[in-house]
């Protein structure tokens, strides 16, 4: 007899948000009636107090009869160095549930599909109209993460911006970040501003702010005063907000991607969080579009 499929879990990184909560709700819902042979269930670890613990996440899926799980870390990036990691949440979960076997796979970004969400938040920002080629040639883009202490985490963001930058005909896609490393928020405007005035376009150019997570929430709110305040010293510059990626339909079909990429391994013997589908997913964002010469196109730091 065929065993039955590895239950889903999606795991993402503690938030103290209750709407970021609901938003997990609503996922791990939409996927459970997309797939009900399929158990699905969704929880938060970290060091934040959360009102979705993944600890009760795995008790319940164990308590439906589950032994195997296939991880699906709700992360763009890499967490870098926190107090508790997601392997370590893990652990702690299959030591209360001896026999439990888990594999975790990959984490989200920057998948095509994601970047396509973040096209989108760019449109609703710039209030429609924005795939004009000269409305898009004016506006640069400050893509946020939220910061940490390593270098290969904050890359993942980098390389998200110039993904983004690709083929679709904004100005460029700089980065910044929330918290912990450079380029900070007001940096980051700062060379937005530099390259807008470089290009020398003939029209106004104008800034807008995109998050790089999914929840709103302290980070949103820290980020938001950031930029308020830099716009309130440079009143001659346009900066305008986006919305976070949310919960839309494409996360949901991502999720299923990484999640099938895991239950596929032959091994479900905890292996570490890696990024197997992160080479793929460059590939075909590539594949799909086609670049344009802007001197405004590098995002490396400088």
């Amino acid at each position: 007899m065929t065993p039955p499929p590895p239950a889903l879990l999606i795991a993402g990184h503690g938030t103290r948000d209750e709407s970021g909560a609901e938003a997990l709700r609503t996922l791990v819902r939409v996927l459970g009636e997309r797939h009900p042979d399929v158990p699905v269930a969704g929880g938060f670890f970290g060091s934040s107090p959360a009102s979705l613990p993944l600890d009760e996440a795995v008790d319940g899926l164990v308590a439906r009869g589950v032994t195997r799980l296939a991880v699906v870390p709700l992360l763009l990036a890499p967490t870098g160095p926190v107090p508790e990691a997601l392997p370590a949440a893990l652990a702690r979960a299959t030591e209360r549930h001896p026999g439990l076997d888990h594999v975790c796979g990959a984490e989200l970004g920057p998948h095509p599909k994601l970047l396509d969400v973040l096209e989108r938040r760019l449109d609703e920002a710039l209030g429609g109209g924005a795939r004009r080629p000269e409305d898009r040639a004016r506006t640069t883009v400050l893509l946020v993460g939220r910061g940490t202490t390593d270098p290969q985490a904050n890359a993942e963001v980098v390389r998200a911006a110039r993904l983004l930058w690709e083929g679709r005909g904004f100005a460029g896609v700089e980065t910044a970040f929330v918290a912990r490393t450079a380029p900070d928020v007001p940096a980051g405007l700062d060379r937005c501003r530099a390259l807008a005035a470089a290009a020398g376009a003939g029209a106004a150019g104008r800034i807008v702010v995109l998050p790089y997570f999914f929840f709103p929430g302290g980070l949103l709110e820290r980020l938001r005063m950031q930029t308020e305040g830099w716009a309130a010293a440079h009143p001659g510059t346009e900066v305008l907000g986006a919305g976070v990626l949310g919960t839309p339909a494409e996360l949901a079909e991502v999720v299923l991607e990484r999640y099938h990429a895991a239950a596929g391994d032959p091994l479900l013997s905890g292996a570490p969080c890696g990024c197997r589908a992160a080479a793929e997913d460059a590939r075909e964002t590539v594949g799909a579009t086609r670049p344009t010469a802007s001197p405004a196109a590098d995002t490396g730091e400088r």
